[in-house]
């Protein structure tokens, strides 16, 4: 009876150890169930100086923490295409309120938020065990990126076309920025970040009367840092968002004006070179969906 035991005990063993989940390039294929939180601490900085660093005049001092509350799965899988995406389940409000189904029109966070490679020494890059893991992952990140273009130009992309749009977009918001139009901006951008920006107005409102604000053009650089893909059906890989973050660099004037008209900061006589860093969300599975402003970066 009791060799009967101890063989039940070691198939039992056995079987666990058969049915692990293997770790990947990226980890496991577990369910992470906290979602995304502290993802990218957003600090902006000085109001007005010979370069401003993605954060307008008028915006904020206070740290802003991209959260979310979605349950966010990464499927590590390397013969799947799932491996260079993420997966978010929908809040129960947008899957199913009573007998109406409700779409789900932005994740609400950024994915994967863009910071600058770290440099690594040529010798420690190709020498040494972590140089190895170094170039894994930012060869990983690249090809998160190229699958997400690859999606997009299936559905008609060009990237000329859309730099056109984006930098027209990008000057929109920030004119209705100045002139504090909320009712125009809120089309302009996604649910959560147009509560934030509302709130940069109220506060910009209680210190300057007045903005007025230009984009000297042509735009001086407009290039792509990172595109990422966001699925929210595992059954369908095809209902997905992307996220294109952007970097700006444009020439601005500048002035802001209280009650009386008197100026009290800037100098619209004078360009400042301004470095932004966007990122743009859109569905690709929402008739006729457009670009949105969905986060800004500072680094």
């Amino acid at each position: 009876m009791m060799a009967f035991r101890s063989l039940k005990t070691i198939r039992a063993l056995f079987r666990a150890t058969q049915t692990q989940e293997p770790a990947y390039l990226l980890g496991s294929s577990r369910r992470y169930t906290t979602g995304i939180s502290n993802v990218a601490e957003l600090n902006n900085r000085n109001v007005y100086s010979s370069v401003f660093h993605g954060a307008l005049p008028w915006t904020s001092r206070n740290a802003m923490t991209l959260r979310s509350s979605m349950v966010v799965e990464l499927p590590m899988l390397l013969n799947e295409k799932r491996l260079l995406s993420t997966k978010v389940k929908a809040p129960a409000q947008a899957r199913k309120m009573g007998g109406l189904t409700v779409s789900m029109t932005s994740p609400g966070f950024i994915y994967e938020p863009y910071a600058p490679r770290e440099k690594v020494p040529f010798f420690r890059r190709w020498f040494t065990r972590s140089g190895w893991r170094k170039t894994k992952e930012e060869i990983i990140l690249e090809l998160k990126s190229a699958y997400a273009i690859h999606k997009l130009r299936k559905s008609g992309y060009s990237k000329n076309l859309f730099y056109k749009e984006a930098v027209t977009v990008y000057k929109e918001i920030n004119n209705l920025l100045a002139t504090g139009d909320k009712n125009t901006l809120r089309k302009a951008v996604t649910e959560k970040m147009y509560s934030e920006l509302k709130n940069e107005i109220k506060q910009r409102e209680s210190i300057w009367s007045k903005v007025y604000w230009e984009m000297v053009e042509p735009i001086v650089k407009i290039r792509t840092l990172r595109a990422r893909v966001i699925g929210v059906d595992p059954k369908d890989l095809e209902k997905v968002f992307i996220q294109i973050t952007l970097e700006f660099l444009s020439k601005q004037k500048f002035e802001a004006y209280d009650s009386e008209g008197s100026v009290i900061s800037g100098d619209k006589s004078k360009e400042v070179l301004v470095r932004d860093i966007w990122v743009f969300e859109k569905s690709l599975f929402h008739p006729k969906s457009f670009w949105r402003l969905c986060g800004r970066i500072t680094l």
